[in-house]
């Protein structure tokens, strides 16, 4: 009888392990669970699968998708951006100001995405020179941003702008808007670089052991700051492109995203301690949380239980990613 509970013991191990495993691969559960998501809500709602809900679905995954690739090398590099959201804003306000003053649009977009890049490269500074924690630095940067953008705007929104600047948030490839192309084009540009290159892998050994990093000859500051202006350059093109989507810059845009973005990049496998993330992953989490939302439109769930959904599924995510590492450290023991 004793041999026999061994016997079941020993060939319930192997799966068990097989499924921790499969567990760890996030991306493919991810793809799962989007997969029974659609399908659940197919049943639930004959909406979900009209063409036009899940174009919707995407456009709105396209913004947070681009800030979620930036976000994701910054995470992986042990840092994190609470001004994203701000610096979107401020990029939307610079760039239709610049259109407003008889800027070219390529030059008023430049200077949009330049002010994120700013912001990035100013917060990316006080993080490593003075050795300020990320979120003290980026929380002050939000307010700071914030303020900037109201200031610059007198508190209103800009309308009224030019079809060869609207035409970039929304004109058409094959019916497909190319805010969603570009997308795209940003997370698989930015998967291989962070998987394939040289200097941005270099972004998963600060972020496990950074002095280590530092002893094995990494320049770590450098790595970090380029990261930051990153992600401000990339909140930035994501503000020109709701501008230009909606025909309007307002100064409330962008309340939040950094609460999103982060919780998509969570759930796509990246870790708040660093080391761990890849672009891929944080896109898939970006459109695990969109499909969420819509859903909860489609069943008619009040537009306030969002905030409280993706709070929960932050915490949940951070739970089970806590969870996980401490069983592989368990197992390697």
């Amino acid at each position: 009888m004793k041999e026999l509970v061994e016997t079941n013991e020993g060939s319930l191990a192997p799966k068990k392990h097989s499924l921790m495993r499969l567990l760890e691969v996030r991306e493919l559960v991810l793809i799962v669970l989007i997969l029974l998501g659609g399908f659940a809500m197919s049943l639930v709602s004959p909406i979900f699968l009209n063409p036009a809900n899940l174009l919707a679905i995407l456009l709105g995954v396209s913004i947070d998708g681009i800030i979620a690739a930036g976000m994701t090398v910054l995470l992986v590099s042990g840092g994190f951006d609470l001004s994203v959201g701000s610096t979107l804003a401020l990029s939307g306000i610079v760039t239709c100001l610049c259109i407003k003053a008889g800027f070219p649009v390529p030059l008023a977009v430049s200077t949009g995405i330049l002010s994120g890049a700013l912001v990035g490269l100013v917060n990316g500074l006080i993080v490593t020179k003075w050795r300020i924690h990320p979120f003290i630095v980026t929380l002050g940067m939000l307010s700071i941003v914030r303020g900037f953008v109201l200031i610059l705007a007198k508190g209103v929104t800009i309308v009224e702008l030019p079809k060869s600047f609207t035409i970039l948030g929304q004109g058409k490839v094959f019916g497909v808007q190319f805010p969603i192309i570009i997308t795209i084009i940003v997370i698989i540009l930015g998967d291989i670089l962070l998987r394939k290159t040289r200097f941005f892998r270099q972004s998963y050994y600060i972020g496990g052991n950074e002095k280590a990093a530092i002893m094995t000859g990494i320049k770590v500051n450098k790595v970090k700051i380029i990261s930051y202006v990153i992600v401000g350059a990339l909140s930035a093109m994501a503000g020109v492109l709701i501008a230009s989507r909606l025909g309007a810059a307002s100064v409330n845009i962008g309340v939040g995203e950094e609460l999103k973005v982060i919780t998509a990049c969570v759930i796509g496998g990246a870790s708040l301690n660093g080391g761990e993330g890849s672009v891929v992953g944080a896109f898939l989490g970006t459109l695990l949380m969109a499909i969420l939302l819509n859903s909860l439109n489609l069943l008619g769930i009040d537009v306030y239980w969002q905030n409280v959904a993706t709070g929960v599924i932050l915490i949940a995510a951070v739970v089970l990613d806590t969870d996980l590492k401490r069983r592989r450290e368990d197992a390697a023991q």
